[in-house]
C-alpha cells in the first residue's frame, strides 16, 4: 500500500494532494460538472473515451469544461469488452490527446457491469508493456489485485459495490487483505453511495476513492461533491490516527478509581 502517513497520494511518481477522483457522466449540464469538480477539490478526472469526440474540443463540448492546467485527464476504456477493445482505445487516446494514463475497464457483463478479468489481466499486461499508466478496474478480489501489480499496474482499483448502484462497501474483509498485501496505492472505484462510504473506504486503508454518479445523480451535485471532498480527508486522517479497539462491553471514558465518597 502506498504510504498511510502521507498526506498527498503519488502514483506512478506524480503526486496528488486529493484522493478522490471524479468523473463526467450522468450531470444534468456541463456548467454543474464543471461546478461540481471545482467543489470536489479532485485533481484526476476521468473520462469515457468511446462516449467522446475528441473533433469536438472548442466547440462546447465536455472537455471544453475540463482545464487541462487544473486537472489530470484520465482516459477510461468504460464500454469494452474485450482485452483488444480495451488496448485499441487507449492506443487512440495516445494518439490523439497524448494520453498515456489510462484508466482500464473490460466489462464481462451488460447488466452488472462486472470486470471481465482474465481479459483485464491480457488488456493490462498490454499496456504495461507499451509504457502506459494502467489503473485497472476490477473486483474486489486479492488475488486479481495481486496479479494486476504484478503485471505492472500502477495502481489498483476494487470495487466497492457494482457501478452506480450506491451500496457503500459491500466486503470490508476484501479491501483490508487487498490493501495490506498492495505495494501500489488502492483505489475503491465504484458502488459509493454518500459521503460516509467515501469515509468508510479510506478509513479500511484505501488510498483514495473514485466516484462518478454518487455525486452526478445527487440532488445538488455541488454539494455532494464537497460533503466527498471533506468525507476523504476525514476518512484518510482517521486511518492514521488509529481508531480505538471494539468491546463487547462498556468502558467508563473517566476513571472510577478514586471517587469522592
Amino acid at each position: 500500500m502506498a504510504d498511510p502517513n502521507s498526506a498527498s497520494l503519488q502514483i506512478a511518481g506524480r503526486t496528488f494532494q486529493s484522493r478522490l477522483i471524479v468523473g463526467t457522466g450522468k450531470y444534468p449540464d456541463f456548467e454543474t460538472m464543471a461546478a461540481a469538480h471545482a467543489a470536489s477539490g479532485a485533481e484526476m478526472v476521468t473520462v469515457a473515451l468511446r462516449r467522446v469526440n475528441l473533433d469536438e474540443r472548442g466547440q462546447g463540448s465536455m472537455l471544453d469544461f475540463i482545464p487541462t492546467e487544473r486537472y489530470l485527464l484520465l482516459p477510461n476504456t468504460a464500454g469494452c469488452y474485450t482485452a483488444d477493445e480495451a488496448v485499441r482505445t487507449a492506443r487512440l487516446a495516445r494518439e490523439l490527446g497524448g494520453w498515456n494514463w489510462v484508466k482500464l475497464e473490460v466489462i464481462g457483463d451488460k447488466k452488472t457491469l462486472f470486470p471481465d478479468n482474465l481479459e483485464l489481466l491480457e488488456a493490462t499486461k498490454t499496456l504495461v508493456a507499451e509504457g502506459f499508466v494502467v489503473l485497472p478496474y476490477t473486483n474486489d478480489d486479492p488475488v486479481v489485485c495481486k496479479r494486476l501489480e504484478d503485471l505492472g499496474a500502477a495502481a489498483v482499483m476494487p470495487l466497492g459495490a457494482p457501478i452506480g448502484s450506491g451500496m457503500g462497501i459491500r466486503n470490508r474483509a476484501n479491501l483490508k487483505i487487498i490493501v495490506e498485501q498492495a505495494s501500489v496505492p488502492v483505489i475503491v472505484d465504484a458502488g459509493v453511495g454518500t459521503a460516509s462510504d467515501a469515509s468508510i473506504a479510506l478509513e479500511l486503508g484505501a488510498d483514495g476513492v473514485l466516484m462518478n454518479t454518487a455525486i452526478a445523480g445527487a440532488q445538488d451535485p455541488v454539494a455532494m461533491a464537497k460533503a466527498m471532498k471533506l468525507a476523504v480527508r476525514a476518512g484518510h486522517l482517521a486511518s492514521r490516527a488509529g481508531r480505538i479497539p471494539r468491546k463487547l462491553y462498556a468502558s467508563a471514558s473517566s476513571p472510577i478509581d478514586g471517587l469522592i465518597e
